[in-house]
């Protein structure tokens, strides 16, 4: 029988984090920590789409969907092989919780999954799927993720990818990846580390009337939408900080939740 596999919630950043060899090393050394997974889920910020839909079974383009950077980032490449055996389970899982899903297959892995995957699974030989975002609500996100959670008795590895705290313009692009963090930005994550820590769901869930500077730290709440996927497949697992931090401001927090 395959182990039980834990479920992450990563802070993915745009490219220029792959030129970061603080952020590498510390997903690097969390990937050593990890079993190797059968396949891999992923829940991006960067995909929305309802009914809920599944990325290509099969190899296609990556998705570049970023702008402004350097060419060099348009022309990286990821070539993990999809997974119609974790699509039928997905789909299968979905109908069991009444949920209709959609397949795009010309729909390739978009930069919140490909960027940490080539830090952490370069090899790029563990099939890949992407999962769309049907909503923003943080309850029905917790009840989709519920939904997956036995797909990780298959050795599915799912990842919800997003940022612990993301406002653009609040970022502090002059003063260096390593600028003191601005006060909402940390009050937000000291916030979300305790209520994390605590196994406080529900505070989790009502993030935006119980965290300090939710407004702040999330004017669109994307990228704060995975984690609750990533919590609703860990159930009552334990909560691990496996990534702490900020990048240019923003905290970059990252968990995984293991039974």
């Amino acid at each position: 029988m395959l182990d039980n596999m834990p479920v992450l919630y990563l802070s993915h950043g745009a490219p220029p984090l792959l030129d970061d060899p603080l952020w590498i090393s510390e997903l690097k050394a969390w990937r050593k920590r990890l079993p190797t997974p059968q396949a891999i889920l992923m829940i991006s910020a960067h995909w929305e789409s309802n009914p809920i839909s599944l990325s290509a079974s099969r190899q296609v383009p990556l998705v570049y969907d970023f702008w402004g950077f350097e060419d060099r980032f348009y022309q990286l490449e990821y070539a993990a092989p999809g997974s119609p055996v974790l699509g039928a389970s997905v789909e299968q899982l979905l109908a069991e919780a009444h949920m209709s899903v959609d397949h795009d297959e010309t729909r390739g892995l978009d930069h919140g999954a490909w960027v940490p995957l080539m830090v952490m699974f370069p090899e790029a030989t563990v099939p890949v799927m992407q999962l769309s975002l049907p909503t923003l609500n943080p309850t029905q996100l917790f009840d989709l993720g519920k939904a997956l959670a036995p797909l990780r008795d298959e050795g599915v590895l799912i990842i919800g990818s997003g940022f612990f705290t993301h406002n653009l313009r609040g970022m502090r692009w002059d003063a260096g990846p390593n600028a003191e963090p601005p006060s909402w930005s940390r009050e937000f994550d000291e916030w979300g580390a305790q209520v994390l820590a605590a196994g406080e769901i529900d505070q989790l869930l009502n993030f935006q009337r119980s965290a300090p500077a939710a407004g702040i730290a999330h004017p669109r709440t994307e990228h704060f939408a995975p984690l609750f996927v990533t919590l609703g497949a860990g159930g009552s697992d334990q909560v691990v900080n496996e990534v702490d931090g900020f990048w240019f401001g923003l905290a970059k927090r990252s968990i995984s939740v293991a039974g």
